[in-house]
C-alpha cells in the first residue's frame, strides 16, 4: 500500500493507472482501487527466467506459436490488473482481437520483499479468473509450489519435478535444475 502523503502523485482510477508512467524505480499492479508497489526483478530472478525461457523453447506450445512472457499486464476483471513474473499465452490468445486474454499458466518468483499474504491473495485471484496452473518459485528456500487449484498444491524440492500440466504437458524441470 502506498503512503497517504504521496497519494496525490499516484493514480486514483484504473484509467489513470493504465496511462501512468512511474519513474520511481518501482513497478505497480492495480487491485480494485489499491495500488500495489513492488521492486523489479533481481539478478537471481533473471537467471531463473533465462532457464524457464530456454525450457519453453523446447515445448510444443512454443512450436505452435505460444509465448512465455515476462510481466505482461493481465486484466483479471475490470478492477484487477496483475503482472505475473511470467505467463503463458497461446498463439490464439496473442492473435485474438477480443477481450484481454487470461493466461492458463503463471509463474511468480518470490523475492525477500514479497509478502506471503499478498502472494496467496494473488493465487486465489488467478484461479478465480481462469488460470489453471501457478508456480510459486521460492529461490531462497530452494522450493517451488505448483498449484493446480487454490486447494491443490504440490511442494517440490531438490530433484522433484515441477510440471505445468495440464496446460503445458512438456514443460517440466527439477527444482535443482531450476534453482542451482
Amino acid at each position: 500500500m502506498i503512503p497517504t502523503a504521496q497519494t496525490a502523485l499516484f493514480p486514483t482510477t484504473l484509467e489513470e493507472f493504465e496511462r501512468w508512467e512511474p519513474n520511481d524505480g518501482y513497478k505497480y499492479e492495480w487491485n480494485d482501487g489499491e495500488l500495489i508497489r513492488f521492486t523489479g526483478m533481481k539478478r537471481k530472478h533473471l537467471k531463473i527466467i533465462k532457464i524457464l525461457n530456454r525450457l519453453f523453447l523446447l515445448t510444443t506450445a512454443h512450436k505452435e506459436g505460444g509465448e512465455l512472457i515476462c510481466e505482461q499486464d493481465v486484466m483479471l476483471n475490470g478492477i484487477q490488473l496483475r503482472r505475473p513474473d511470467m505467463a503463458f499465452f497461446s498463439d490464439e490468445q496473442i492473435k485474438s482481437e477480443g477481450d484481454e486474454p487470461i493466461p492458463a499458466f503463471c509463474i511468480e518468483i518470490i523475492s525477500s520483499n514479497d509478502q506471503i499474504n499478498d502472494v496467496k491473495k494473488k493465487i486465489k485471484e488467478y484461479f478465480r479468473h481462469g488460470v489453471r496452473v501457478v508456480w510459486v518459485v521460492l529461490p531462497e528456500e530452494d522450493m517451488v509450489e505448483v498449484y493446480t487449484s487454490v486447494k491443490d498444491v504440490t511442494i517440490c524440492l531438490e530433484q522433484d519435478i515441477c510440471s505445468a500440466e495440464p496446460v503445458l504437458n512438456d514443460f517440466k524441470i527439477s527444482v535443482d535444475d531450476l534453482l542451482k
